[in-house]
């Protein structure tokens, strides 16, 4: 029989491309993972206290600058010693001593050494500088501008120091009690002038804060809060927030609001009650808002404060002010249908303010061809405000046998998340984790957030308890 050369030829090269392939399909799955076995943990929500940074109740504490020496490690000792459960201290830095002209040396000496103390906290910092404590400012306020502004170019290399301890600057040392009002400095270019020297000498990090709506308006020159509206009108615009020291206290929180809609008045003056707080539900998405509540009347009957305090994404309060409201909060049971049902209101309250994250359902599945686990996590924040600071987010993978952990980063940004009237909003982290060259053993797999300033761990309000290695979201058998 005659040979046929040219079929012959080509079953050797099929059979040589079938041999290479089988040769390259070994390569690629010898060492894969033939039989694994996943186990995710389910998450419930809890009603439980969260310590976390830059949210929640405040103490203020009042430091008078002067050119005699004080030992402020002692006095910070003394004063913070009860002070244990929050995460926010507000310090207030009195400079009426150098009203009539530069901070001395040894002033400015003094307040690097308060900073230096309080740097021992475990706490972030609301700062307000002024001249006044007595409701009287304009005898105590230097009488020109340029010296307030001179006090801000000499404290920059301070606060710039200390800028990862700082959460936010409240005013521009201007006012009674530093709140903005009673001062001969509140014309627009006053106003402007004071908040760009307060934002050039201090971190970008770090939020500055005015007391109305109107005069972000005036100092950032728009009326729009969105975050392409922030970023059009510049860095100031993103880093200025607000704080309200006459939140809910009447229908105008105390000359915070107008009478005059959005339409009928213009940016620079204060709009009704409905649309400054629609104006805060947009702007505080991004930057943050808090103050004291005062003046016990019907505006802040719970179910009334609830509504607004989410609306105006509120991340921190003054835990002495009003106790009259907050007493009648406490007489509020909390009806809800969930973990916080049968809880009083005040609280509730404090058990929301801010951002309060927690995991919904971890879910995870391997893929075979890339040797890889697929993690995905489910948040949700049920606070009323986002978290404003950088975090890092990781997932941890530990050999249950030698306690060996390979970590990786997840590069998604928890802000997403608003709170507020958005609790229901969900946000999936996800991240794959490679396998291989892993011991063929069992694993743990973990999920952490870490406040990056103070490098605290954020707390999720689940029933599951963290451990130093974060949140489990479950197992995986390698076999």
């Amino acid at each position: 029989m005659k040979m046929n050369w040219k079929k012959i030829r080509t079953i050797i090269v099929v059979l040589c491309v079938l041999t290479l392939l089988g040769g390259m399909a070994y390569l690629v799955i010898k060492d894969r993972n033939w039989n694994v076995e996943i186990q995710t943990n389910p998450f419930t929500e809890s009603a439980r206290v969260l310590r976390n940074p830059n949210r929640g109740m405040y103490l203020m504490h009042g430091f008078y600058i002067t050119d005699e020496g004080e030992d402020y490690a002692q006095q910070i000792a003394q004063r913070f010693a009860h002070d244990t459960e929050t995460s926010l201290t507000m310090i207030q830095i009195n400079l009426q001593n150098y009203r009539d002209g530069a901070i001395s040396d040894a002033g400015l000496g003094h307040i690097e050494e308060l900073f230096q103390a309080l740097e021992r906290l475990d706490k972030q910092l609301i700062i307000r500088f002024l001249y006044d404590w007595n409701g009287e400012n304009e005898k105590y306020e230097p009488e020109s501008i340029d010296i307030i502004l001179e006090h801000m170019r000499q404290l920059e290399e301070i606060l710039r120091r200390h800028s990862k301890q700082i959460f936010v600057f409240q005013g521009i040392f201007i006012g009674n009690w530093g709140e903005m009002n009673g001062t001969r400095y509140l014309s627009h270019e006053n106003l402007r002038q004071l908040a760009a020297q307060l934002a050039a000498v201090t971190d970008e990090s770090d939020y500055l804060a005015v007391r109305m709506p109107a005069q972000w308006r005036i100092i950032t020159q728009t009326d729009n809060p969105t975050k392409e509206g922030l970023s059009a009108a510049g860095i100031l615009a993103g880093r200025l927030s607000l704080f309200n020291d006459g939140m809910l206290g009447n229908e105008g929180d105390y000359g915070t609001y107008g009478s005059k809609t959005k339409e009928e008045a213009d940016i620079t003056n204060p709009w009704n009650r409905e649309d400054e707080l629609a104006f805060q539900e947009e702007l505080c998405k991004y930057v943050p808002n808090g103050g004291e509540v005062i003046n016990e009347n019907p505006v802040n009957d719970f179910e009334t404060a609830l509504k607004d305090l989410a609306t105006m994404h509120v991340t921190y309060l003054n835990q002495d002010y009003d106790r009259n409201v907050f007493e009648k909060w406490e007489k509020t049971t909390v009806e809800t249908g969930d973990c916080f049902s049968g809880m009083d209101g005040y609280t509730y309250i404090q058990l929301h303010l801010g951002y309060r994250f927690l995991i919904r359902k971890a879910e995870m599945a391997y893929d075979f061809w890339k040797d890889s686990l697929s993690v995905e996590v489910t948040m949700q924040n049920v606070g009323f405000a986002p978290i404003y600071q950088d975090q890092e987010i990781r997932l941890v993978l530990v050999n249950e046998e030698t306690g060996e952990a390979h970590t990786v980063k997840i590069n998604q940004d928890l802000r997403e998340l608003t709170g507020g009237n958005e609790t229901e909003r969900e946000l999936t982290l996800q991240r794959e984790f490679s396998l291989t060259g892993l011991e063929k053993t069992e694993y743990m797999v973990y999920f952490y957030v870490e406040d990056t300033d103070s490098g605290a761990r954020i707390q999720f309000a689940n029933e599951q308890e963290e451990t130093e290695k974060g949140y489990c979201l479950g197992t995986v058998n390698l076999k």
